[in-house]
């Protein structure tokens, strides 16, 4: 750890045999790359779903809500009219920017221009960072942790926070291993032209995994960012620990990231933050700076229909 960043390392291995299968993206399929002229080497999962993965330990998916270890941060909460769970800040893809806090009513308010108001934008006047940075600590620290983008052409800014903390997996010295198997019909054998769209017809498919000599998860945590948003000590502190809870948790549980790929923390070089400790130092911080966080704010939506709910 330096005082601008740390960067973390963990070395993975497969659960159970040696194959695994990494992230895959549509027309392009699995993220091959070379590394000099003597090393294969393959994205294993993206910085994104990384970022998801990590916020993910905050959330306890059992109760629809908050993690018990961090059950006293603020997020923005969105029901439906008749009070049920939809979603929340912690679950969706752009965080407070989410098109259900945009297009839903907060105290009665629209959530596009409550959010605009509370950012105090204004027309001719200079984008004031740390102010929008107070506000999304107020209202969800873990935003300041993953990012958040206010792409709204309405406003006269629109503010846009970095990750302070980046992850990805990547694998070395990879090999495809080709595979295939069918879905059976005990039925129908032939289908006709369309049917294999509606599920019938026995289909054969392939299948591409890989082995690696070494599969290395990475982190970074940016120190200096989070300076940078101003805020008091304790409260920066404070999401140095959330980073360092979110890193811990998902460590200690092992990443598996998808059926086919079911990894196991074997070795760690860098500081490993332990996950009880960090946990406790955010209970603690969350106090120490209460008057900097907001309560957990619930968002009505109601349907599609820019800031009516509608």
């Amino acid at each position: 750890m330096n005082a601008q960043r740390t960067v973390l390392e963990a070395d993975l291995s497969p659960l159970a045999g040696s194959l695994f299968q990494p992230t895959g993206f549509p027309d392009l399929g699995a993220a091959e790359f070379e590394i000099g002229q003597d090393t294969r080497a393959l994205l294993v999962e993206s910085a994104q779903s990384m970022a998801n993965r990590l916020e993910s330990t905050t959330w306890d998916e059992a109760h629809a809500d908050q993690a018990e270890e961090v059950a006293v941060l603020p997020y923005v909460r969105i029901v439906s009219p008749d009070g049920g769970f939809l979603s929340s800040s912690r679950l969706e893809a752009h965080r407070l920017a989410s098109a259900y806090i945009m297009e839903g009513k907060v105290g009665g308010h629209d959530g596009e221009a409550w959010l605009a108001e509370q950012f105090a934008l204004r027309k001719g006047r200079p984008l004031d960072y740390r102010a929008v940075a107070r506000v999304c600590f107020a209202l969800d620290p873990v935003s300041l942790v993953h990012g958040v983008f206010f792409a709204r052409k309405a406003w006269p800014w629109q503010p846009k926070i970095a990750r302070a903390v980046t992850s990805f997996v990547e694998a070395y010295q990879v090999r495809p291993v080709v595979s295939g198997g069918v879905k059976r019909d005990g039925v129908i054998n032939e289908a006709e032209a369309g049917a294999t769209a509606r599920g019938y017809g026995t289909v054969p498919h392939h299948r591409v995994e890989y082995t690696a000599d070494k599969i290395t998860a990475y982190f970074t945590v940016d120190h200096a960012q989070f300076r940078s948003y101003g805020l008091s000590v304790p409260a920066t502190a404070l999401l140095e620990a959330l980073a360092e809870f979110e890193i811990a948790s998902l460590l200690d549980a092992g990443l598996r990231l998808r059926t086919r790929c079911d990894l196991v923390v074997r070795d760690v070089r860098g500081e490993r933050p332990d996950a009880q400790d960090a946990a406790g130092r955010v209970t603690k911080l969350a106090a120490d700076c209460a008057a900097e966080l907001g309560p957990v704010t619930e968002v009505v939506w109601a349907g599609r229909g820019k800031g009516t709910g509608n």
